[in-house]
């Protein structure tokens, strides 16, 4: 297979829904080569999916470009999108390259990556772009209200978003049944609270996005311009409820699943109990369940005493404001992101209260298909190869005084995935970090910070060390699986990835 030669003997192959029905990372020659050879109906995967009409792609900021990856070793050369046809399945195509010199200066790939992005045939539909023309007989209401009947008595409705904890109508749930819509796929979304956007809405108050807007699109709704970079939650819930009235979404709110839902492997379909607001139980045979949850169960530790503890002790998952601890000493267990936007919400109650512009390392004006076109391009184990080969002290260099600060208020920092595995920085930590200004806060002695001290027990006071008479808990969540499989049950959950998030046995996230 001679295409395989244009790799480096170090490049990397990544391939969503082109090659298989799977999402596959590669790295290697013998590898990439084994894998396109594998033989499907009687030909090698390569020639079974027909890839065709290679073209790159000069009319969008993925054109192809010089491009420079920083670090002790320079990797320099040329990257760019491209786009080409499937020919089995029919479909188009988009992928994404990066071109370097081997040591004899002979242009190879070092990633390569290729991405269905439609099923010919199974395009959006156009059909409602008109909007209200000359001669129409009905109005915008009368559409969308029977566009809703349509799929509210279709009891088969071919696809269906619950809240597994009350996440049905928040970004995720929303954007997926807006795409599926725009396939002609009906799709009706089922959310635990009394409006869109509860998630939200009944968060702490100075809660805002934790990624500039331009990380945040949301689909085929772009923020306005004048928008601020970091949009508070009372403006992103504003902005999602008029979102669901403009794509004219079917949602159920105070819903809930009443019973554990049953897969028929005989007729593929599901049947799903819920309980609609006030109504009378609904029985729903949807095609597809999606649950669009944001993460797992709180986890909360036990300690001795906690029932005897007087203060305020509950999870960051509960916390709705920090009025209560004005003038009050707290302490909060868990170094975890939520410490951070905590610590935040309890200082802006306070008038000495700090505050840190957080710079991302992405450009505003790159628009977020592009961005994600690129990003997804880079499989995640050539990045922590790339960290760990000296990039992530590289990268350290940018914020040393910071660091410096940290440590010396006894802020300890990780940067290791596991220890003696090679430090890998933000890329390993799904880029969380401290933010908010809480890093500036405990470098300035007004957050003090215990490292490595566990809770012996609790009194009614206090706990066992004394620090203070509150506590919030910052210990994490458990992993989102594990409420999936309360949800569903053992035999679905056992037929599921194990876990979301993390890394699988090529490495991918």
């Amino acid at each position: 297979m001679s295409s395989i030669s244009h790799f480096l003997s170090d490049g990397w192959f990544r391939d969503l829904l082109c090659f298989s029905w799977n999402f596959r990372t590669l790295s290697g020659p013998e590898n990439i080569h084994r894998f396109l050879s594998e033989i499907v109906d009687g030909k090698s995967r390569l020639e079974c999916s027909g890839l065709r009409d290679f073209k790159l792609d000069d009319h969008t900021v993925n054109a192809p470009s010089p491009f420079k990856l920083p670090g002790p070793q320079v990797i320099e050369g040329v990257q760019g999108a491209f786009t080409f046809s499937i020919t089995n399945p029919p479909a188009l195509g988009r992928g994404f390259f990066r071109l370097t010199q081997d040591i004899d200066r002979k242009w190879k790939a070092l990633t390569l990556f290729t991405n269905m992005q439609d099923l010919i045939g199974y395009e959006e539909s156009s059909t409602d772009r008109q909007g209200l023309y000359e001669g129409r007989k009905t109005t915008w209401e009368e559409d969308v209200d029977a566009k809703f009947r349509a799929i509210e008595v279709d009891h088969t409705v071919d696809w269906c978003a619950v809240s597994l904890i009350n996440f049905g109508g928040g970004q995720s749930g929303l954007m997926c049944a807006v795409r599926l819509g725009r396939l002609g796929i009906h799709a009706l979304v089922i959310e635990k609270n009394a409006r869109v956007a509860d998630s939200w809405r009944q968060r702490y108050p100075n809660l805002t996005l934790h990624t500039p807007t331009y990380q945040s699109s949301i689909l085929y709704s772009p923020y306005p311009t004048n928008f601020p970079k970091d949009i508070a939650k009372g403006k992103l819930t504003n902005f999602l409820d008029s979102y669901a009235v403009n794509q004219e979404l079917c949602i159920w709110l105070s819903s809930i699943v009443d019973s554990t839902p049953v897969c028929d492997s005989s007729s593929a379909r599901w049947t799903v109990e819920v309980q609609h607001g006030d109504q009378k139980v609904v029985i729903l045979n949807p095609k597809h369940l999606v649950l669009a949850a944001r993460s797992g169960r709180p986890r909360i530790p036990s300690w001795n005493g906690m029932e005897d503890f007087q203060g305020a002790l509950y999870h960051s998952d509960f916390h709705t404001d920090a009025e209560q601890f004005r003038g009050k000493r707290v302490v909060v267990v868990g170094a975890v992101s939520p410490m951070c936007a905590f610590i935040a919400c309890v200082y802006s109650r306070d008038p000495h209260g700090a505050a840190e512009v957080r710079n991302l390392p992405f450009s505003d004006n790159t628009p977020i298909e592009e961005l994600d076109l690129r990003m997804n391009s880079l499989p995640s184990a050539f990045l922590l190869q790339l960290m760990k080969s000296g990039r992530t002290q590289h990268v350290k260099i940018f914020d040393k005084e910071l660091h410096d600060g940290l440590r010396k208020a006894g802020f300890n920092l990780t940067w290791e995935i596991s220890p003696g595995s090679g430090e890998v920085g933000l890329a390993g930590f799904l880029f969380c970090r401290l933010t908010a200004g809480t890093s500036k806060l405990i470098v300035e002695g007004k957050v003090k910070v215990k490292q490595g001290q566990d809770i012996n027990q609790f009194h009614k006071d206090g706990i066992e060390f004394k620090d203070g008479s509150k506590l919030l808990q910052m210990t994490g969540n458990e992993p989102v699986m594990k409420a999936t499989r309360a949800f569903l049950g053992d035999k679905i959950a056992e037929q599921l990835l194990p876990e979301v998030w993390g890394l699988d046995s090529e490495v991918r996230t």
